[in-house]
């Protein structure tokens, strides 16, 4: 097994997808609009997750998968999801406003997608954890009403860890949220990646440009890594194999 991230897939299906017929099913939010690097990344994306993703291999997804602002208005997004080979697991984006009652959107996936929120996944001795996140205290964007939220992102990350209940091999953190400021100044997140031993972030969010912002490959004693769609060409990014007993050497 391993172990795969690509997140902000940004998908706007305006019919049933299928296979080699991607470009002929219209999106009613073409992300090419904005940026002429996204033309046709739903079909980039397929062909390249379905060359090298295997049936038993795992994609993490953290979140803005879909432009939709309600669940049915998502159905040809999951159903794109269900097209994919491999396991993937998400959590919530900024943009995935689709995303209103957990309950709901589990009865709605796909039978290859599990979606993370206040809890787990156990994968063997691998556990993955997971939140949307949100800006950081300090940074250039971040308002008093981000507070809030803020503290509550902090919460969910807490349950969704806490659930797990017993010592884990490896416990990896998928956010949407890249989890400091843009300056990557120490935030509750770290602090609370630290407290439960988290050793591996996993995050998106982040576009062009802003790209620069990133975190580096480790800090604080912890492995990061930017999975956005277009930074990684659209091409899911290798993580980790997993052999017998772990994930991560130690």
């Amino acid at each position: 097994m391993k172990i795969y991230a690509i997140s902000d897939l940004h998908l706007s299906f305006a019919c049933r997808p299928a296979p080699g017929k991607l470009q002929v099913c219209p999106q009613y939010k073409p992300m090419d609009e904005v940026d002429q690097s996204w033309v046709n990344h739903a079909g980039r994306i397929f062909e390249n997750w379905t060359r090298i993703i295997k049936s038993d291999d795992v994609v993490l997804v953290p979140g803005d998968i879909s432009w939709a602002m309600r669940l049915d208005e998502a159905r040809y997004d999951l159903q794109y999801l269900g097209l994919l080979p491999g396991r993937i697991v998400a959590v919530q984006g900024n943009h995935d406003y689709w995303w209103q009652s957990i309950s709901r959107v589990r009865a709605a996936a796909p039978a290859n997608v599990r979606f993370i929120q206040n809890d787990h996944l156990r994968l063997g001795n691998l556990v993955i954890c997971g939140t949307r996140g949100w800006l950081c205290p300090n940074g250039a964007y971040f308002k008093p009403e981000d507070e809030k939220i803020y503290q509550r992102e902090l919460i969910r990350l807490t349950n969704s860890l806490q659930s797990v209940r017993s010592v884990a091999a490896d416990i990896m953190v998928i956010m949407h949220y890249m989890p400091t400021n843009e300056k990557h100044d120490y935030s509750d997140f770290i602090r609370i990646f630290q407290e439960y031993g988290v050793k591996h972030v996993v995050y998106g969010h982040l576009h062009a440009r802003a790209c620069r912002y990133r975190l580096p490959d480790r800090a604080w004693g912890i492995n990061f890594y930017l999975a956005s769609a277009d930074y990684l060409s659209f091409t899911p990014r290798l993580i980790t194999a997993c052999g017998e007993k772990r994930c991560f050497d130690d």
